[in-house]
């Protein structure tokens, strides 16, 4: 019986090629072709560069050398590594604890602000117009260690200070999340708002009519309905700030003391100081392995929380 059948679902299979091809497949392809060659070339060329010359001594000058695990051994032993690793990790921990709520907080009181909203909207988002160089040039100056300096004479009218600072390599640190909080703070708080204006209004009025006030209202109704989206910018944040590199590069350059030196500065070091781009290249591939297994395990835990 299989035998029989064969001829009829060939003639199937020949009549299903030819409705395809006059259908337009085939001028389909045609024209998607050049596309994803170029989106493949342009995309993944350079990742499968890295990974080439992550096993390769190489300072793109003289003829590269195959070494295979010997930077990734080099970069592993480096003592500055577990110091660069600990201030990559504090500044993700204060950027998390600090800088994270603070868009949100924004996007909810602006959105509780019928009339003037839109002021503060353009209010919120005028740091993410600034120049990141120009923004840090400006908040070194206000971090003037001096008595002089702004945030030191503002705080001198409450008796305290001066502090050092970017100069402290306690200070530094939380210094450079601030400013980074700054300016990232108004992007975000625009996502939020394109958020809110998705969860239905009929809740806010059965809770206003239950008598809840603002802040139950926004714990038992606008957190729920947005938690997929918090869920997802604090993964975007976890990965943004494991590669933070302009802000303790034109701030502090590493220090005082190496206290600022994170991750990828440690990289720029590897490739535009040492010359080693095959060891830069390595410590990048590890970087890029361990954010891929973070945003795994996130999302293996997160994955209940965003659709219930």
């Amino acid at each position: 019986m299989s035998l029989l059948r064969t001829p009829q679902s060939g003639r199937s299979g020949i009549r299903s090629l030819a409705t395809w091809y006059r259908s337009g497949g085939l001028s389909a392809i045609v024209f998607a072709l050049p596309l994803v060659l170029t989106f493949l070339y342009f995309s993944w060329s350079p990742i499968v560069r890295g990974l080439v010359l992550s096993f390769q001594k190489n300072n793109l000058v003289t003829t590269p050398e195959w070494v295979g695990l010997a930077n990734f051994s080099y970069v592993l032993t480096d003592p500055q590594l577990p110091q660069a690793t600990v201030n990559t990790l504090y500044f993700a921990l204060l950027a998390l604890i600090f800088g994270f709520p603070v868009p949100l907080f924004l996007a909810v009181f602006i959105s509780e602000l019928r009339s003037a909203g839109w002021l503060y909207n353009v209010i919120s988002y005028l740091p993410a117009v600034v120049p990141p160089v120009a923004a840090i040039l400006l908040w070194k100056f206000f971090y003037d260690p001096s008595g002089a300096g702004v945030f030191n004479s503002i705080l001198g009218w409450f008796g305290l200070g001066p502090f050092a600072w970017l100069n402290s390599p306690d200070l530094a640190m939380p210094a450079i999340v601030l400013e980074a909080t700054w300016a990232g703070a108004g992007a975000t708080s625009i996502i939020y708002l394109a958020a809110l204006t998705g969860v239905r209004t009929e809740l806010y009025e059965a809770a206003e009519l239950d008598g809840a006030g603002i802040w139950k209202r926004v714990w038992h109704v606008t957190l729920p309905q947005i938690r997929g989206i918090i869920l997802i910018m604090m993964l975007l944040q976890l990965i943004g700030t494991f590669q933070v590199f302009t802000e303790p590069f034109l701030f502090t350059g590493g220090g005082p003391d190496n206290a600022t030196t994170t991750i990828l500065l440690l990289i720029y070091r590897y490739a535009f100081i040492n010359g080693d781009f095959g060891a830069a290249t390595a410590l990048s591939v590890l970087l890029a392995g361990v954010l891929c297994v973070l945003s795994v395990v996130y999302h293996l835990l997160t994955r209940r929380w965003s659709i219930t």
